[in-house]
């Protein structure tokens, strides 16, 4: 079994104003998490969600283990994602 990706809106509207390469990227990079997304992501220190690297861009996104669900909340540029809360 694999899980479920949803996207809040906010991501959604950044990865339409990337690039068709980049935003590619990401899509595949998140297809491959949905099998075991522990392997992939990492936990945030001190915050509860995790990051996905995927070159100069980041994922940040809630992993829901019971519901096998990756409920993702934000994709930016390294440089300023963690700046905004999750």
């Amino acid at each position: 079994m694999s899980f479920t990706l949803l996207f809040d809106e906010e991501p959604l509207e950044a990865l339409a104003k990337l690039p068709r390469d980049i935003r590619e990227r990401i899509f595949r990079r998140l297809e491959k998490t949905k099998e075991n997304p522990f392997h992939y992501f990492q936990r945030l220190a001190e915050r509860p969600d995790y990051k996905l690297r995927v070159g100069d861009y980041r994922v940040i996104a809630d992993i829901y283990a019971d519901e096998w669900r990756i409920h993702v909340t934000l994709i930016g540029h390294r440089r300023n994602v963690y700046d905004r809360p999750g």
